[in-house]
């Protein structure tokens, strides 16, 4: 995929506000990391105020996920994801605008070895990746030192698309941001040996999904891993990040490549991801992006699990449907692989 490139157009008065606000953006990432880490915690308080939806949302999820805490408990951990949502907003300045020699300041990592040998194996990686509130920083670092290429959602809004794939393309050593629907050009990729970044914890929708335990909550769950895994002939490492709770940056970790997967089974493949992904965020709650509807796709007959908290579907509610990605994945890449059913 070619790199981004900058147009005339992307000068029109009408993006003028939006180049204005990535001015701001650009001079306090300027600021020193602890300064930017206070501002963060106190921008993350004013949402809870201004934005409430998103409050709700959160407090909603952690009640659903942590049934075992009572009221006092949940709210504290209600305020530390906001906090931790404000602190994102200058993390991702820190991302895409930060030269190397400060970002390198910041990170320790644990696990590179997972991602050597398979590069000696000459086998392709999918990263799987996890929604934290510090996905952008944590997916810069690594990269530094790894050469990544990472599927990501195009904006609306040309000027900020142009600003997001440009920072998040910096220090990539060739890495590359590829649209979640470029199926083919991930496939290609990984056949070649490259690493994919990839993060599949978030609720897409009824389409491609299949329902699979969360915390005990059947959530729509993408079952393109396995699929890619057994197109792209890779394996799959987790990896995640942490927000050191002394300031002092942030702690990577490779995790080792999942054993036996694909399974060849897409619904126990699912099952075994989002256990994962489970026992991942448990290790750090606070710092994950629960402002998520992370239920919002729902069996046929079932109950919106918001709407008690006020945050209830915007739209009509869609018909939930679980199917596989296999046919398509099949068409894009001429895979003669037998055509996988859907669950």
């Amino acid at each position: 995929m070619a790199r981004p490139e900058f147009h005339a157009r992307l000068l029109h008065p009408r993006y003028w506000a939006t180049w204005l606000g990535v001015g701001v953006w650009y001079l306090l990432s300027k600021l020193p990391y602890r300064t930017q880490l206070f501002m963060g915690r106190v921008l993350g308080r004013v949402l809870s105020r201004v934005a409430p939806r998103r409050r709700k949302i959160a407090n909603a999820n952690i009640s659903l996920c942590f049934p075992e805490l009572d009221e006092s408990q949940r709210q504290k951990l209600v305020d530390e994801v906001m906090e931790s949502v404000g602190i994102a907003v200058f993390e991702t300045g820190m991302a895409w605008f930060w030269p190397v020699r400060r970002l390198r300041k910041q990170m320790s990592i644990d696990g590179i070895e997972h991602l050597e040998a398979t590069k000696q194996e000459g086998v392709g990686v999918i990263l799987m990746a996890l929604h934290f509130t510090h996905i952008d920083i944590g997916a810069k670092l690594l990269g530094l030192d790894i050469s990544i290429d990472g599927s990501y959602r195009p904006h609306k809004n040309p000027v900020f698309d142009y600003i997001q794939r440009t920072g998040r393309e910096r220090h990539t050593m060739e890495g590359h941001a590829m649209p979640r629907e470029d199926v083919r050009g991930m496939v290609k990729a990984l056949r070649k040996g490259r690493a994919i970044w990839y993060a599949p914890d978030q609720d897409y929708g009824p389409k491609h999904s299949i329902f699979v335990p969360f915390f005990d909550i059947p959530a729509a769950t993408l079952s393109a891993m396995s699929q890619l895994s057994r197109l792209g002939k890779a394996k799959v490492i987790p990896f995640t990040q942490t927000r050191k709770s002394d300031g002092s940056g942030y702690q990577l970790t490779v995790h080792p490549p999942l054993r036996n997967f694909p399974s060849g089974d897409d619904y126990q493949d699912c099952v075994a991801v989002n256990g994962i992904v489970e026992s991942l965020i448990r290790e750090q709650p606070g710092q994950y992006l629960w402002v998520h509807r992370r239920f919002k796709t729902r069996p046929e007959g079932d109950t919106d699990f918001y709407q008690p908290f006020g945050v209830g579907r915007k739209k009509k509610k869609r018909k939930a449907k679980a199917v596989s990605v296999h046919a398509n994945t099949e068409r894009k890449t001429g895979t003669k692989e037998k055509q996988g059913q859907a669950l």
